[in-house]
């Protein structure tokens, strides 16, 4: 039953605010957690959040706890749902790392490239023993919007969404309790396949980078889909969605690529990607951001292009395009994103080989030790 899964929601984001409404109007006891308390106030004052749905219902999600606490929100909660852009997971896990409760359920919404990994290792580094499972999802759900102090929309939803736990061997598990709230979450085979899979390192940084006069002009009074994709910038989109899917190669994982995803997610076909994403409504009537200083570029330029780039690099990938960009993002915001990013040190797969990596993700550990005849995997998640 609903009452029966107590969920946590952390990050009252655009994502954060949908999932909380969604889940609490359909029943389920639902807390969120934001580090800011003027981004939640008004949700405190109302009792929850307006969701406008698809179809253009509008429902009301009634939250049990809404606080800047994460002490508050997470407490009794079998769920923890972190909605937040990728630069906040290791805050969000640094946070959460003294209070996680044995059997609870961690999902990152969506990970990014290596999220699971940097969560656990920091987890680790902050000495957390409680015995919890760290997941991560391909993507966000939802194409949403925050419409107001404490209004959300939902646009549409993807049709389904891979997740995979660190390690694979605990992914059923995870599923087995998320299938309650989301049937559209599905197994992928591991954290490589979510991580690689990520089609916001195509999409976002691309398209911000590629029409900034056009988001600085206006303000991002454009549709960021329907009109910032235009044969150019979707030959670009191309490029780097190609250098995507081969890094995945060199890493044993037969990535999707974003003609496929488009396909499988929302059902939208076309001979390319320009026609594809055009064949999407879910993309209809989402505008673009209104500055360059948004979440496409600081969230997904550190945490999806920079760890592909590193991974490319480290395996011998020849990733140019995606260094441009890296470059182009750096100079704009005036910062270095390769230092900032989600390296190969941050998700701690530094100097380790294929298989290592594959150990790991798959087992919790990096090799195999062989000991009075048997099979021991040392170094690693415990």
């Amino acid at each position: 039953m609903a009452d029966e899964l107590r969920i946590a929601i952390l990050g009252a984001g655009h994502g954060g605010r949908a999932m909380a409404a969604d889940l609490a109007a359909r029943g389920f006891h639902v807390g969120l957690y934001n580090r800011t308390l003027q981004n939640i106030q008004s949700i405190q004052a109302r009792g929850g959040i307006e969701l406008e749905l698809e179809d253009q219902q509008q429902v009301f999600g009634p939250l049990q706890v809404t606080s800047d606490h994460v002490e508050e929100v997470i407490a009794g909660a079998r769920l923890l749902m972190v909605v937040v852009p990728a630069s906040g997971h290791a805050d969000i896990a640094q946070a959460c790392a003294p209070y996680l409760e044995d059997g609870q359920v961690v999902v990152l919404n969506p990970g990014r490239t290596g999220g699971a990994l940097e969560f656990r290792r920091v987890l680790g580094e902050c000495g957390c023993k409680a015995d919890i499972i760290v997941a991560e999802t391909e993507t966000l759900l939802f194409a949403s919007r925050s419409m107001g102090p404490a209004e959300a929309r939902i646009f549409r939803r993807k049709n389904t969404v891979p997740l995979a736990a660190l390690p694979a061997t605990r992914t059923a598990e995870v599923l087995d309790l998320v299938s309650e709230i989301y049937p559209q979450f599905v197994a992928a085979p591991n954290v490589l396949y979510t991580s690689l899979n990520n089609m916001g390192a195509v999409f976002h940084p691309t398209l911000a980078l590629l029409n900034a006069g056009w988001i600085e002009r206006t303000q991002g009074e454009f549709q960021f889909y329907m009109d910032g994709v235009t044969p150019s910038t979707a030959r670009m989109l191309e490029v780097v969605d190609r250098e995507r899917v081969t890094v995945a190669a060199a890493l044993g994982v037969r990535a999707q690529s974003a003609l496929e995803w488009l396909a499988s997610a929302y059902s939208a076909t076309g001979s390319n990607l320009d026609e594809a994403m055009h064949d999407n409504p879910g993309y209809a009537g989402i505008l673009a951001p209104r500055s360059l200083r948004h979440r496409y570029v600081f969230e997904d330029v550190p945490f999806s292009l920079v760890p592909i780039a590193e991974l490319g690099k480290r395996f011998g990938v020849n990733v140019w395009a995606i260094e441009t960009l890296i470059q182009l993002a750096s100079v704009v915001h005036g910062t270095d994103f390769n230092h900032r990013g989600r390296t190969l040190k941050r998700m701690g797969l530094t100097g380790l080989s294929v298989p290592e990596i594959t150990n790991l993700v798959m087992t919790g550990h990096i090799h195999p030790v062989d000991q009075n005849g048997g099979t021991e995997y040392v170094g690693g998640y415990g």
